[in-house]
This record gives C-alpha cells, sequence and structure tokens, in this order.
C-alpha cells in the first residue's frame, strides 16, 4: 500500500472516519492497528520484526531509566511479541482466500521448520530474558545503563545487518577474495529486504540512546510506545522522528482543527504534484539512460540532472504526505526537506536534505565519535566515516558507499578552503553574485553526487565518469523526453521554490489572493491527474 495508491486513499478515508468519532484512548488503538495494517499489507511477516524490535528497546529504555519492570511490563511485552511469532511468521496466511470466503486449513499451520523455528526462538528469547531479569538487579546502576543499551544497540543492528548487509558483505567478501586468486562458494540468505526496516530501527535507537542519555524519561505504555515506533505515515520512509517530538502528542488528547486539517491535505496534494507529475515522469527517461551500459555525454549530463530533480521530488513528495497525513490526526512531523538546491555549501545542503537523517547521523554519530572537538584531523576523519556509514545506510551496496565518501569529501575540502563558515559569516552570506556562483557550482557537485549514486555498479560509475570527461561537446541526445506533466510541473516547482526561497517562510502562498491560490491548485490537481497511472510507481527510498 503506498501514498499514491487508491488502495492508501481508501485506507485513509477509513482510518480518518473512524478517529474523528473516537474518544482519545480508542484514537492511539486505532492508529496502532491501522499502522500495523498499513505496513502487514506488503508482508504479514515483516510485522514480527517491527514488534521485536519494539519489544527489545521499550524493555531495555525502562531497565536503563528505573532498573526494574512490573509484572505489567514483562508480561505484555513477552506476550506481545509470543503472539507475533505465532500469528505472522508461524501462521501461513496465504491459505485465507478472502475474496473466495475459503480457508485451506490443512496449509494454515504447515509444517514449516522455519516458522516454527522462529517461534520456538521467540519463546527461548522471552524465558531467557524473563530468567536474566532478576540478576540485573544486583548491577550497578551505571553498569545496568550500558548493558541494556548495548542489548539494545546490537539487537537493532543485528537485526538490520542480517535482512539488510548479510549478503552484501557476503558478496564482497566472495568478490575480494576472487580478486586476491581464491575461490569461495559462501552460503547467502534468501530472505525479504523489510520495507523501512533503516528507517524505524534509527528511530528505536535514538530513543534508546536519549533515554541512556538522560534526555529523555522512558514511557510505561507499551502501545503508545508500539504506535511512536510504527506511525504509519512516517513509518516506511520517515522523516525519522525523534521520540521527544512525537511521544508527547501521542500521550495526550490531539485537538484537530480547520487550519491543521487545510494545511495537512495541500501537503498532500503537493506531495502527490511532486511524486506523480513530475518524479514518475522524470523516471523513464532518466531510466533509460542509467538502464544501459553506455551513453552520450549530453544523455549522462540530461539523465543526472533529470534524476537530480526527480529523487528530490520523489522523497520530498513522500515527506510533504506524510506529513499532511499526520496533520489530519492532528500529529505535527518535523519537515525534512528545506530547499536543498538552493544551498551553496555541503553543510548548508545537509541542513536541508533529509534533515531527520543529517540531524540524526550529527547527534548520535558524528558527535559520538568526537565531533570536532579534536582538532581538524580527527574532524575530518569523522566527517568521513559518518558520511560513509551514511551513505551505506542507504542501501547495500557499494555505490551508495562512494556516494557517502564523496558527500564526506565535500564536507572536508569546503572546510578546508574556509568555505564552511558560522552562520552569521560573509562566507555564507556573500554578495548576490557571489552567492548565485556558490550555488551553481555546488548544484553541479551534487549532480555529480547522484551520479554516484543512481549508477547500478562501480563500473558504469567508471564508463560515465570517462564519458563526461573525453566526450564533452557530443550532443547526440537519444534519451526520451520526460513525460508532458513532468515537462509542465517541473518549471512549476522551480518557481514556486523560488517563491519560497525569496520569501524566506513555507506558508508565503497565503500571500496571495484566494483566486490565485484556488488556480494554483487547479493545476496541481489537473497535473496529478495527468500523471496517475494504473501501476502506481513506488517511492525511492522505500528501498532504504
Amino acid at each position: 500500500m503506498i501514498f499514491n495508491s487508491l488502495e492508501f486513499l481508501f485506507f485513509l478515508l477509513i482510518v480518518y472516519t473512524a478517529y474523528r468519532i473516537l474518544p482519545f484512548r480508542a484514537q492511539n488503538t486505532l492508529l496502532l492497528i491501522a499502522s500495523y495494517v498499513f505496513y502487514g499489507w506488503w508482508n504479514e511477516r515483516l510485522l514480527f520484526l517491527i514488534l521485536l524490535t519494539t519489544t527489545v528497546d521499550f524493555c531495555c529504555s525502562l531497565m536503563i531509566d528505573k532498573g526494574q519492570l512490573t509484572r505489567t511490563e514483562r508480561l505484555i511485552p513477552s506476550l506481545w511479541i509470543t503472539l507475533a511469532a505465532f500469528l505472522f511468521v508461524t501462521v501461513n496466511w496465504d491459505a485465507v482466500h478472502l475474496t473466495k470466503g475459503v480457508v485451506e486449513w490443512s496449509q494454515l499451520l504447515p509444517i514449516s521448520w522455519l516458522g516454527w523455528l522462529v517461534f520456538a526462538g521467540t519463546l527461548l528469547f522471552v524465558t531467557v530474558a524473563n530468567w536474566l531479569y532478576p540478576k540485573s538487579a544486583t548491577l550497578a546502576p551505571q553498569q545496568r545503563k550500558k548493558v541494556f543499551l548495548i542489548a539494545s544497540i546490537a539487537i537493532n543492528l543485528g537485526i538490520l545487518c542480517v535482512f539488510k548487509y548479510f549478503n552484501f558483505f557476503i558478496s564482497s567478501a566472495e568478490a575480494a577474495l576472487s580478486a586476491a586468486g581464491l575461490q569461495t562458494d559462501f552460503w547467502s540468505l534468501n530472505i525479504l529486504l523489510p520495507v523501512g526496516i533503516s528507517f524505524y530501527t534509527f528511530q528505536t535507537m535514538s530513543y534508546t540512546i536519549d533515554v541512556y542519555r538522560g534526555d529523555l524519561k522512558s514511557t510505561h505504555r507499551f502501545f503508545d510506545f508500539a504506535l511512536f515506533v510504527s506511525f504509519f505515515p512516517q513509518l516506511v520512509a520517515g522523516p525519522i522522528v525523534r521520540a521527544s517530538e512525537l511521544l508527547p502528542q501521542l500521550l495526550q488528547p490531539r485537538s484537530l482543527t480547520f487550519d491543521q486539517t487545510i494545511r495537512g491535505l495541500y501537503l498532500i496534494l503537493f506531495g502527490l504534484f511532486k511524486k506523480v507529475a513530475i518524479a514518475d515522469g522524470l523516471a523513464g527517461s532518466v531510466n533509460a539512460v542509467y538502464g544501459a551500459n553506455s551513453a552520450s555525454w549530453i544523455d549522462i549530463v540530461a539523465a543526472t540532472l533529470l534524476f537530480t530533480f526527480q529523487i528530490y521530488c520523489d522523497f520530498s513528495g513522500y515527506s510533504d504526505i506524510a506529513r499532511g497525513v499526520a496533520k489530519l490526526f492532528g500529529i505535527e512531523l518535523m519537515v525534512n526537506f528545506n530547499l536543498p538546491y538552493f544551498s551553496k555549501t555541503p553543510s548548508e545542503f545537509w541542513r536541508r536534505w533529509h534533515i531527520s537523517l543529517s540531524t540524526w547521523l550529527r547527534d548520535y554519530l558524528y558527535i559520538s565519535l568526537g565531533g570536532n572537538r579534536k582538532g581538524n584531523a580527527r574532524t575530518y576523519q569523522n566527517l568521513m566515516t559518518t558520511m560513509a556509514l551514511g551513505g551505506l545506510w542507504h542501501g547495500a551496496a557499494w555505490n551508495y558507499v562512494f556516494w557517502g565518501i564523496y558527500q564526506g569529501t565535500l564536507l572536508c575540502v569546503y572546510r578546508m578552503l574556509g568555505l564552511e563558515a558560522g552562520k552569521k559569516s560573509a562566507a555564507t552570506n556573500p554578495p548576490l553574485l557571489r552567492s548565485l556562483a556558490m550555488m551553481a557550482i555546488f548544484f553541479g557537485l551534487t549532480g555529480y553526487g547522484w551520479l554516484l549514486f543512481r549508477a547500478s555498479s562501480f563500473g558504469q560509475i567508471a564508463e560515465f565518469t570517462r564519458i563526461l570527461l573525453t566526450d564533452i561537446g557530443n550532443f547526440s541526445l537519444s534519451m526520451p523526453k520526460p513525460t508532458l506533466p513532468a515537462l509542465l510541473g517541473l518549471p512549476l516547482l522551480m518557481l514556486y521554490e523560488l517563491l519560497e526561497y525569496r520569501a524566506a517562510t513555507a506558508h508565503f502562498y497565503y500571500r496571495y489572493s484566494a483566486l490565485i491560490r484556488g488556480a494554483f491548485y487547479a493545476a496541481l490537481t489537473m497535473l496529478i491527474v495527468m500523471g496517475t497511472s494504473n501501476a502506481p510507481a513506488q517511492f525511492i527510498y522505500f528501498q532504504f
């Protein structure tokens, strides 16, 4: 179920209607059930992993904060995760045919070694955890906090590594050994990459770390915490929300104002415009070039330029829709994109692009490594490490690592040249012509970074880079044209963002008359309808 589908529209209408007539506590229950339905729509087995993560971090954070669990705080998570293992891994829901009203009972609980092994493993995990619980009382407070922090991080990263990175590490090791003349045949896993696992893993890890640091008190409400982890508007592609921002909104009654509803609907409309009209309309042109082994200079330049806008519209469009849907339920999510292509320097770009990830990497990785407190050499090392791991976070492929290293290199070079100065200095607030030149230069550097990101292999990166350097002037364009909605929508978006940049506020459009705003909304709607297809395209960041 994706935002740009009719399935989601009907789903949202049902959930929103029920939400408006329910009292506060029932609203949270509804949102939790809706979130699990939304996530399980891809594959019900994925629910077990998110419930496992929820259970582990709920219990670990309470042990870090209070040093003990009440009987209820032990019992509910234990039963919850055990039931989840049985329902979502052991039971074969393919045996239930809703359209025919038939259940193949003989296939409902198949003799599947994997399903029953996971169920048995979960029972063992719960039993051992409850057996070890009394022993934790003998630990000194600081030692206990470290033990449960390490346990939380190890389990979260362990799940992430197995499902997202295991095969990548195995294939990389095989390639390295093969290059050394050693032939190997390692075992790999044939498993599904859980949608959004990188997002909700980072979200729950930040909660546990904040509790450990004393920046946040743990919550004893298991189901409210479960909603924080799984809140469906931002579950599969962010923003990566901090508990300090979202949990307080979930723990108290929410008021739904008319203005909030209108702003939410506008964000949904604008996000769909970015995704359906522009991003999907540019995808065919980009795929045609990057799906080939070679291309002309102008094809590579044009396709990379279009991908620069495609990925921005695709990802920021998702974030806009997520924020808009959340507003319909009285919940505010952080702004995840703030005109990133107006950036003049790398650090400014990362203050504007995927803000929830960049601030997460800064607060939980870069600063933890030492930040800029231990001299220039250590600062550059910390920047490179942070960005390389940030690249790996995006996907289990070397091109993402190269992209992260490239971004780290830009940060280091700009810092060395003195171009990354304080926010109030002339370096970041230069005269107009210099400012435009800095924007243009950095936009070009950003574009090459997207080539690294979009390329399917290191060989394609090398070939496209060679063509860019040696085939300059080849204007033989064979790339197919973008769709009409994209050709019309992209200039409209650029004009809109230019006005927003000059006004320095995201709500600048309220300065215009109702007639102008109405015409703008109608234009967005028309372009969305023109760009809609029978098979809605996935969002790019779903794969991360």
